[in-house]
């Protein structure tokens, strides 16, 4: 009686579960074929405004170039499932990519009708609540003075605060604290220290949680030296930093990697520019900056004035223009220096040039969502000598897809004003919101 039971039982149940499966399926296609399915794998929406609510936008999802397995560039372009008794699992493997992007489209829906940061009002500028907007350090600076506008995200409740935001900026920090030359970053680690304690003892919330749903952010290199003059805030915080180096205790499951970015005079207007077409792309690779660290030291060693193809200059000559090299070439070296973060990843992108990351230890910019073997080339130090080498083994028609996901991702670095849904400040806070997800605290209500 029983195995007639579990006989009629699936004779049921299995027509319907093929038939509400083949129904998702048809369902995910329409939708992944819509004008307005992902920000990843349509063509930019040049003119969206800066959300007023969640409804102002039709439904994009994050959706990764390509796969997140460790799978190598593959330049002979062979299918990888041919045999016929494979054909099943590889239609499953799709549908659950499918279903993973649209469960991150959900998480980006969900932080913006429910995230609510708080920032502390204690601190006065110019260290605090104030950053540059210009120089190399200009993402730090934009990101805290957007947050004091509190146009997006913001609460004045910190009982309904999905996270506490620590609004020190350390770039100013070191313009008002350090001593030139002493290398001593005592007086700066001391000050974010006794910030703590202040709002540590104003408010429950640092206590509550040991500082696990507070984030910092900073782009200068000591941003991660500084937060360790407080054990929690290193060890537990979440800390968003351009100096992300996994050596250097970088921890990518609670840290967010954050973009660097060279803003001369802090104008944001014309940033991404028209690139050259493919057939104008006569350079194999390019690189030009000051030898800062050993990585950059190797690199102008091994190729400067030895290839025109592999193009590595200490300095440019007077008559060259440095973004017309970055708009001539099809891949832009991008080596760490002192640091591993380095603002030519992001002028690369802007140039549509692909950029070949050459570091040890660096987690680039949303990797949470970014598929950046997809659209970059990384590669190890110790591989420095083969550049050309493996830059040369990629395939045109592998290259010529890079190089559209290139163009496909320029919006999520480009900062604006006011901001734009999926540009580079409302990416920052969804990593940020991704961190807060995998954190429980005690009167979490989900």
């Amino acid at each position: 009686m029983k195995a007639s039971s579990n006989k009629c039982f699936s004779s049921q149940v299995l027509p319907l579960f093929f038939t509400l499966a083949f129904t998702t399926l048809i369902h995910v296609s329409c939708w992944t074929h819509s004008p307005h399915f992902s920000s990843f794998l349509v063509s930019k929406h040049e003119d969206e405004e800066a959300p007023s609510s969640s409804s102002s936008f039709p439904l994009q999802t994050f959706a990764s170039y390509g796969s997140h397995d460790d799978e190598k560039l593959d330049t002979n372009f062979k299918h990888k499932v041919t045999k016929k008794e494979n054909l099943r699992d590889h239609k499953y493997s799709n549908l659950e990519k499918i279903e993973s992007k649209l469960a991150k489209a959900r998480s980006y829906l969900e932080m913006e009708k429910v995230f609510k940061i708080f920032v502390y009002e204690e601190g006065e500028p110019p260290m605090f609540h104030h950053g540059l907007s210009k120089n190399i350090y200009s993402t730090e600076g934009m990101f805290i003075n957007e947050m004091e506008k509190g146009r997006y995200y913001r609460t004045n409740d910190p009982n309904e605060a999905s996270v506490y935001f620590l609004p020190f900026s350390v770039v100013m920090m070191i313009e008002y604290l350090y001593v030139q030359g002493t290398y001593d970053r005592t007086s700066i680690g001391l000050c974010v220290k006794d910030y703590i304690q202040i709002i540590s003892h104003k408010y429950p919330f640092w206590n509550q949680s040991q500082g696990h749903d507070h984030f910092m952010l900073s782009c200068h290199d000591w941003g991660p030296v500084v937060s360790a003059y407080v054990d929690n805030l290193f060890n537990n915080s979440i800390r968003v930093l351009c100096n992300a180096n996994t050596s250097e205790g970088f921890k990518p499951e609670k840290d967010v990697p954050f973009p660097e970015m060279n803003l001369k005079t802090g104008d944001l207007t014309n940033l991404v520019v028209q690139g050259y077409p493919i057939s104008h792309r006569t350079i194999l690779a390019f690189f030009a900056g000051h030898l800062h660290g050993n990585i950059r030291y190797l690199l102008l060693n091994t190729w400067k004035n030895k290839d025109e193809d592999v193009q590595v200059f200490n300095e440019l000559p007077d008559e060259e223009s440095y973004h017309t090299k970055l708009r001539s070439s099809k891949f832009c070296l991008c080596p760490s220096g002192y640091e591993v973060a380095s603002p030519r990843i992001v002028e690369a992108i802007f140039a549509e040039c692909v950029p070949v990351l050459i570091s040890d230890s660096y987690v680039p910019p949303f990797s949470d969502v970014l598929n950046w073997k997809s659209f970059s080339v990384q590669i190890d130090v110790k591989e420095i000598p083969n550049i050309k080498k493996i830059l040369m083994g990629i395939s045109q028609r592998q290259y010529l897809k890079m190089q559209r996901r290139v163009k496909q991702v320029q919006r999520h670095f480009v900062p604006n004003e006011p901001p734009k849904r999926f540009d580079i400040f409302h990416m920052t806070i969804h990593s940020i919101w991704l961190r807060r997800l995998n954190i429980r605290i005690r009167g979490d209500d989900h």
